[in-house]
């Protein structure tokens, strides 16, 4: 038997070796690709803020729902509130412990409360303007997917559905 070095590999396996190795290539790209998407986010203007996706200091909120933006514009407009409010469910109550005004009147920079949705973990919004008809606008984030901050204006008859969480007394 004789060994003869002219044997080159056939189209066939010059194929695979390609398939194989461009595989390889989308695969070990694929995490890189998503880290850069991560860290390339996009900036939302709303009424009063800049949001560029970034850790907020100290923030201790989940990331990307809405307690955590409201956390956010809070300490933006000066008056920041306590950590410890937990769900959104529980802002209510707990800031009326902590010495906040709690009632159904939408003002500027007051937070709007409700413990009646997503599972009873509830909601939690910044009211961004109220209006001469007593419609307002609000800023929120994570009804339309996570840390997504959108804005929507509510009538002047839904005031009564939540609680608005204004100045510390």
């Amino acid at each position: 038997m004789t060994l003869s070095f002219n044997n080159r590999p056939t189209n066939r396996l010059k194929k695979y070796f390609a398939i194989v190795l461009t595989i390889l290539l989308l695969l070990i790209s694929m995490p890189m690709i998503a880290v850069m998407t991560l860290t390339q986010a996009d900036t939302v203007s709303t009424a009063g803020s800049v949001y560029d996706a970034a850790s907020y200091p100290g923030d201790y909120y989940a990331w990307g729902n809405c307690t955590w933006w409201v956390f956010i514009e809070r300490s933006q407009m000066g008056e920041p509130i306590p950590n410890g409010w937990g769900n959104a469910a529980t802002w209510a109550i707990r800031a009326a412990a902590d010495g906040y005004l709690v009632d159904h009147n939408p003002s500027y920079g007051a937070i709007m409360q409700t413990s009646s949705v997503d599972g009873g973990l509830g909601h939690v919004a910044f009211v961004e303007s109220v209006n001469s008809d007593g419609s307002w606008t609000i800023s929120e984030m994570n009804v339309k997917g996570l840390d997504v901050v959108d804005e929507r204006t509510m009538s002047a008859a839904e005031a009564m559905n939540y609680d608005f969480i204004h100045t510390q007394l």
